[in-house]
């Protein structure tokens, strides 16, 4: 638990120099992690070692929102076309 109090106060002592609040630099903290933790499985995609359905779950993320990253790091990606489907009466 002293672990977590040193984390609090080192997050206060930070908040009152940068002049933001505490919310702000934890959303930062977890903007930076996730980017992180995305880079890597991006890594381990790009070498086709890992799915995208393993990634999306591991990261607690919606296929849509991965490939709209895919396209943003403009890395190569199969795109499937939704084909219209008309039936012939």
């Amino acid at each position: 638990m002293s672990n977590l109090s040193n984390i609090k106060s080192e997050i206060e002592k930070y908040a009152n120099e940068v002049n933001l609040t505490e919310l702000q630099i934890v959303k930062k903290l977890e903007d930076h992690y996730f980017n992180k933790k995305i880079n890597e499985n991006l890594k381990l995609y790009k070498k086709r070692k890992k799915k995208v359905s393993d990634i999306t779950k591991d990261l607690k993320i919606s296929p849509r929102k991965f490939y709209a990253i895919l396209e943003k790091k403009k890395i190569a990606h199969k795109k499937y076309k939704k084909e219209d489907i008309t039936l012939d009466v």
